[in-house]
């Protein structure tokens, strides 16, 4: 990819949720092949604006405009903070990743070979392949994120949305799961924005910074942004 060509523009962007106004006036550009950490207090519109670039919200007012390459529909792997799979459905780790090929899937025919195949290799990938036979519900909160990683990356995504993606994981997995995320992107080039809270994750693997406060957004390298005088500012609080 070319890291200087945009994926994804944002043009006097508002979202919410009915007439509820989370986000307004947002214009900016990511560029493709980045690595953005996506930052703000509890409430501030993380997780809603995560959810209208993965389509799930549509806009309330401006545009999300999309750069894919080939000319061809964007493709996004989308990874919430929480899969909320009724524990009913007895699906599989390995039936739940398989969900990431259906978006090529045709009415009335069935999964291939190869695409069984190639989500075999995204659970390689995610280190998932020992634990993809057991069901979804029984896994631990580490094992689904790497499963709900492996779906994501089954979509073949130009971009990859994460939703806080190690809250609530012990401390080995969540590092293991971050090294997998900064191996894809080095590794593949593949773009990522990633929802957390871990400043000191951000400062040693994520080059960018998209910044939530008061209903708008700072978008800058994150050497810059993450420094306590800015940071001071962006949060509008006194050091001690």
């Amino acid at each position: 990819m070319n890291p200087a060509r945009p994926l994804v523009r944002l043009e006097n962007l508002a979202v919410g949720y009915g007439q509820h106004v989370v986000l307004a006036g947002l214009d900016l550009a990511l560029a493709s092949g980045s690595f953005t950490a996506l930052l703000g207090a509890n409430g501030s519109g993380k997780s809603t604006l995560l959810k209208a670039l993965a389509g799930i919200l549509k806009p309330l007012a401006g545009q999300i405009r999309w750069a894919a390459p080939e000319a061809r529909p964007v493709r996004l792997g989308y990874v919430p903070q929480r899969e909320t799979l009724d524990s009913l459905f007895l699906l599989s780790g390995f039936e739940v990743a398989l969900m990431g090929t259906f978006n090529r899937l045709r009415p009335g025919r069935i999964v291939r070979a190869t695409e069984r195949a190639r989500v075999g290799e995204c659970l390689r990938l995610t280190g998932a392949e020992g634990f993809a036979g057991r069901p979804f519900a029984q896994l631990s909160g580490g094992q689904k994120q790497r499963i709900l990683i492996a779906r994501a990356l089954a979509v073949q995504p130009d971009l990859l949305l994460l939703d806080e993606p190690v809250a609530g994981v012990d401390p080995a997995h969540a590092q293991a799961i971050m090294d997998l995320l900064v191996r894809l992107h080095g590794d593949q080039g593949l773009s990522v924005i990633l929802v957390t809270h871990d400043l000191p994750t951000v400062r040693r693997h994520i080059p960018e910074v998209l910044w939530l406060q008061g209903g708008r957004a700072v978008h800058g390298p994150a050497s810059e942004l993450l420094t306590p005088a800015r940071i001071e500012d962006l949060l509008e609080l006194s050091w001690s």
